[in-house]
């Protein structure tokens, strides 16, 4: 993008805004992982610019710090139009494993529900030099969550990331 995108603001809201608002919406505690452009709790990144597999990391360590040991949600700050009821729907799915919606084919990573022990296997990931989320995906049990079910509770764009100046002129800078 070539600029920090939690200060994007799409549809009158700043992408940073936006992902605290929807996961303080369903999620408690809830973290931003990074600099503090939220309102959230910022807890500086240990890897930075090392990707979402470290931040997870990061996130999921402070949170058991402070006593929570079950599941964690990540909803990157690049997925503008991922609101309330997708994150519900992630975040109160019956299966004990990890819980990823899949859009166009495709996992979609950053918008997911890591079970306890996914997290234990992201540490170990992590402390090996990898960087990717779909190598901790193909490491652990994943329930998908496909389209149709999903899209009973959200748009079609709702997991349209914005990883490109293109992507934000497709998708509506405001």
């Amino acid at each position: 993008m070539g600029r920090d995108k939690a200060d994007l603001v799409v549809a009158g809201e700043r992408l940073a805004d936006h992902a605290a608002r929807v996961l303080s919406a369903v999620c408690d505690p809830v973290l931003e992982i990074g600099p503090g452009r939220s309102p959230l709790r910022a807890i500086p990144d240990e890897t930075p610019r090392a990707g979402p597999l470290a931040a997870l990391v990061t996130g999921s360590a402070a949170l058991r710090a402070d006593g929570h040991d079950g599941a964690v949600v990540l909803l990157g700050v690049d997925l503008p139009y991922v609101d309330v009821p997708l994150v519900e729907l992630l975040a109160r799915h019956p299966s004990p494993d990890t819980v990823v919606p899949v859009a166009g084919g495709m996992r979609q990573s950053c918008c997911a529900r890591y079970a306890a022990e996914a997290l234990d296997v992201a540490a170990e990931l992590v402390g090996c030099g990898e960087r990717a989320l779909h190598t901790l995906l193909a490491a652990v049990r994943v329930v998908e969550v496909g389209e149709t079910e999903w899209r009973a509770v959200a748009p079609a764009d709702a997991l349209a990331d914005l990883d490109t100046p293109d992507d934000l002129d497709r998708h509506g800078r405001h």
